[in-house]
């Protein structure tokens, strides 16, 4: 595999993801030569993200109208490692890597069937309020809930 600047050991970093979510290439994600599109598996890490959340109980707050915070996605980056092709089976999985005070670092990696990694990423998601547009900090159950999904580093 390729060296990527947030992965120190790669045999490490794939050992703490636990959560996942499956996804299936669909031939509208495909190009003329019949492998992903390189815009795609930022949708993936979004499905997969959203998801997460979802399972900790995060996104069913975020979207109430009276919630006073929301997600925002800071930066994202994706490292393709192998060539995907339609209708392949693909595990999404995603971690907290590192939780700061309002932002969380998320790590992501794809994985076949076969169980290679095909694509690794990672992007800070800040919780910032709707009305200032500026980081709240995580509740104490956030950072709970966030340090549980994997032994992550508490900035």
């Amino acid at each position: 595999m390729k060296k990527t600047n947030y992965i120190d050991d790669i045999v490490s970093w794939q050992e703490e993801f636990e959560y996942y979510y499956d996804v299936k290439v669909r031939f509208s994600e495909t190009d003329m030569f019949g492998h992903l599109n390189n815009t795609v598996p930022f949708t993936y890490f979004e499905m997969a993200r959203i998801d997460f959340f979802k399972s900790q109980g995060f996104m069913q707050d975020w979207v109430m109208p009276e919630n006073e915070t929301i997600p925002v996605v800071a930066d994202l980056q994706c490292d393709y490692l192998s060539q995907i092709y339609f209708d392949e089976d693909l595990k999404i999985y995603v971690k907290a890597n590192s939780i700061g005070n309002s932002s969380v670092d998320l790590h992501y990696m794809g994985k076949k069937a076969d169980g290679s990694i095909c694509l690794a990423g990672r992007g800070t998601i800040v919780q910032i309020s709707k009305k200032t547009g500026k980081g709240v900090p995580w509740s104490e159950e956030m950072r709970h809930l966030l340090a549980k999904s994997k032994k992550s580093v508490v900035k």
